[in-house]
């Protein structure tokens, strides 16, 4: 049995904080991952009118659990709050909806799915995923919370219930004759703070041979990339394999195949079954990311200890740049006005002094404003009017893509900035 002992070097921060509970295990949450100050929530984009008026903040404090190792933010709002009405479209990113389109041909063929089958996603957001199983014949239905999302899907002629998913949920379905072949989860396990009813809803909606894929983002690539800004308010939980897999556990589930994706600055992809079924056998790739992530150490204190250092070093960085180009009298703007950008700019106290503007495809966002920073939205073509130095990539997961529309910012000199895991200006 190995001990390990912990230096102050290697230790997180001690919390003061009460009695809080973590969301799987329900064990005392005793350490600090990083404290990012108290934000907005990163979605709330502000109208000209909102501008006289209080924002709300909340403290912004990833706490890490010492018993399942599940890195979690209290749930200061609710979920209704958050996504009745939301602002991330899925199918402005081209990169996102060729994914989508890449693991629909994969599914259709690893699992045999066919006319009879039935494939639902929760969180379906607009169709982007959707669209290419309706377009191959294959039945399916989206969840979606979000009204005016939801909306969107079904102008694409994908059919969306609009609801809160979980065990009623799920019930509901199968009292009307839904039972899931394949459920789709993308990046919605860390949006939800009542983790056992949601997982409940995936077992009781799963037929017993059935399949649930399970994208989230991957904690070591966030811990390793130093990616901070992926941490928001409506980020309740933060995965490893090893949390993963021990609350999955509860609910009489398994992972039984996982991937490692480029997606989202890094993700895992997992398989996901009944603990009882015999129709999918365990793939080697598990028990070698468990084996890993044990070796990285994630499964100890020591791990969680450095990573507030490493932020604060980046946010240095960044602010060192942005303050040289000011008195180089150099021009900054943005590109995207995503979750992960209002993280960044609201912790590094970043304006539009140092930021004039920032652009977005999305129409909802233009016009509005950045929660926190208040920095205005423009469309793109902005950009090409007021021709500044440099264009800082805040959905800096979508670097190549971003580069490649709007490379004409070459023709005046202009040069793009990503920001995490340090300042890197592209040439």
């Amino acid at each position: 049995m190995t001990v390990n002992v912990l230096t102050e070097a290697t230790r997180p921060q001690e919390l003061a904080l009460g009695d809080l509970a973590c969301r799987a295990c329900g064990a005392r949450l005793r350490w600090s991952f990083v404290d990012l100050g108290v934000q907005p929530l990163c979605e709330s984009y502000l109208r000209a009118e909102d501008l006289n008026r209080m924002e709300p903040h909340y403290p912004l404090h990833p706490l890490v659990c010492g018993h399942c190792w599940l890195v979690q933010v209290d749930a200061y709002v609710s979920s209704a709050e958050i996504f009745s009405e939301y602002a991330y479209f899925s199918s402005y990113s081209d990169a996102w909806v060729e994914h989508a389109r890449r693991y629909v041909d994969t599914a259709r063929a690893r699992f045999g799915l066919h006319a009879r089958s039935q494939v639902v996603e929760v969180a379906s957001n607009d169709g982007y995923l959707l669209q290419h199983f309706v377009a191959d014949g294959v039945p399916c239905l989206g969840i979606e919370p979000a009204a005016n999302v939801a909306a969107a899907a079904q102008r694409r002629g994908v059919p969306t219930r609009v609801a809160f998913f979980g065990v009623e949920t799920a019930r509901q379905l199968r009292a009307e004759g839904y039972a899931a072949d394949l459920l789709v989860a993308n990046n919605v396990l860390a949006h939800v703070p009542d983790l056992h009813d949601f997982i409940d809803g995936f077992r009781a909606l799963l037929k017993d041979d059935g399949v649930w894929t399970a994208e989230v983002q991957y904690l070591p690539t966030l811990v390793a990339g130093h990616q901070f800004d992926t941490i928001y308010h409506e980020h309740f939980c933060y995965y490893s394999l090893i949390s993963l897999t021990a609350v999955l556990q509860e609910h009489g589930l398994r992972v039984f195949d996982v991937e490692r994706l480029d997606t989202h600055g890094g993700s895992i992809r997992a398989y996901i079954c009944h603990a009882q079924s015999a129709a999918h056998l365990q793939q080697p790739g598990v028990d070698a990311l468990l084996q890993e992530e044990r070796a990285l150490g994630v499964d100890t204190p020591g791990y969680y200890a450095t990573f507030a250092e490493q932020v604060s070093l980046t946010k240095r960085r960044l602010l060192r740049f942005l303050l040289d180009a000011r008195d180089n009298g150099q021009a900054v703007v943005g590109y995207g006005a995503p979750g992960k950008g209002n993280t960044l700019l609201n912790a590094c106290g970043i304006g539009p002094d140092l930021v004039a503007y920032t652009v977005d495809r999305n129409p909802y966002k233009q016009g509005r404003f950045l929660p926190g920073s208040r920095i205005p939205i423009h469309a793109p073509e902005h950009i090409a009017r007021t021709r500044p130095d440099y264009v800082l990539i805040l959905p800096w997961n979508f670097r190549d893509e971003i580069t490649r529309q709007m490379a004409a910012i070459r023709d005046w000199g202009g040069r793009f900035v990503v920001p995490v895991p340090q300042v890197e200006v592209l040439d």
